[in-house]
């Protein structure tokens, strides 16, 4: 059938139309914005596991098989660490107020003899160093910080049920991603105006830099957290499941990592003359650096996530700072796609916006 030729007026009138009932589509999923995306992310990391199993059976079994699957490796798991995060923040917060962190600090400096004579170095100096201050401030902090704690704690225990109907959502979703999958790439390419070589890299990019955030960073996370809370556990630090899930998030982190919640607590048993159990952890911090950063990541990450160091540091504080938790993994998405537009700026239309620009 042969098309018709289309008026300008034509044209124009049905693209505004267009935009219109995307901009309508658009407000109307975006408060599932986050559950969409984690979905793609999860299709992404199974679809070879689905797969798979689509050789031997119908599309729908083996969809539903593999959210069986999603659901045994993911979502147990994260169920049972978000349930023992909640209540051992409501436990951190109570020893908190309970220990006098004020009156406990008060009485170490007036009884330690390095910061005796440290206070003699001031006080020459002409600076005043009041114990009773600096107690004081700390004794505030711990407790605003212990506020803190229990306000998340509270929250995660209130939408526990928001919790389980979200992912709930995103299986749902993943269901039905895993079978339609190819269906909606093409769908999304027919949409596109760009080359189908520049449509192909901006998909291998998302790809990549998804099983990276979830394979690599977020594998190594959790073992560095799980072998964090650990430590914490033999050292009978309160809250060690608090403390591993923070050290899961820092690991995400370069250069930093981990150590900037193991370096402070080698310091603290390091004063307290605790100088054995001060090596003994930053030992255990160089190891599980080396072995699971350095050696471990790599293999998991391979080629995918080629970012500048400074640039994964930046997108992922930018995006906690943004997004909460989830900018762990939408900040270097977003970072990605910016750089992958870039490269196909530069390569493709540069020459083209140059020429335009002195032509005009």
């Amino acid at each position: 059938m042969a098309k018709k030729n289309l008026s300008p007026w034509v044209v124009k009138y049905f693209l505004l139309l267009f935009f219109i009932t995307i901009l309508m589509a658009g407000r109307l999923l975006w408060p599932l914005a986050s559950t969409l995306i984690l979905s793609l992310l999860l299709v992404n990391l199974f679809r070879p596991i689905y797969n798979f199993l689509h050789r031997y059976m119908s599309a729908s079994l083996s969809s539903l098989l593999t959210c069986s699957l999603i659901v045994i490796l993911v979502f147990v798991p994260l169920f049972f660490f978000v349930n023992a995060l909640s209540r051992e923040a409501a436990a951190y917060l109570q020893y908190i107020q309970e220990m006098h962190l004020g009156i406990k600090v008060k009485d170490f400096l007036q009884h330690s003899a390095m910061l005796d004579r440290l206070q003699s170095r001031f006080h020459s100096l002409g600076i005043t160093f009041n114990p009773d201050t600096l107690s004081q401030e700390l004794n505030n902090y711990a407790r605003i910080m212990g506020m803190f704690l229990y306000g998340k704690a509270s929250a995660w225990a209130a939408n526990i049920v928001n919790f389980v109907i979200d992912f709930a959502l995103m299986v749902l979703i993943s269901f039905f991603l895993l079978i339609d999958y190819e269906r909606l790439v093409d769908f999304v390419k027919r949409l596109s105006p760009l080359p189908d070589e520049q449509e192909a890299q901006l998909i291998d990019k998302f790809q990549g830099i998804s099983q990276a955030i979830i394979l690599g960073n977020g594998i190594c996370g959790i073992l560095q957290g799980l072998a964090g809370g650990l430590l914490f556990t033999y050292l009978g630090i309160n809250a060690p499941i608090l403390w591993g899930g923070i050290m899961a998030v820092m690991a995400f982190l370069p250069i930093v990592g981990i150590g900037i919640i193991l370096v402070p607590t080698a310091a603290l048993f390091f004063v307290k003359g605790h100088l054995g159990l001060a090596i003994f952890i930053v030992i255990f911090y160089v190891i599980t650096s080396i072995s699971i950063d350095s050696l471990l990541k790599p293999k998991l990450v391979g080629r995918q996530m080629k970012m500048h160091t400074l640039l994964v540091f930046l997108s992922l504080i930018g995006g906690l700072s943004v997004f909460g938790v989830l900018g762990i993994i939408y900040g270097p998405l977003i970072i990605t796609a910016f750089l992958t537009m870039a490269d196909i700026y530069t390569k493709n239309y540069d020459s083209f916006v140059k020429n335009t620009g002195r032509d005009d």
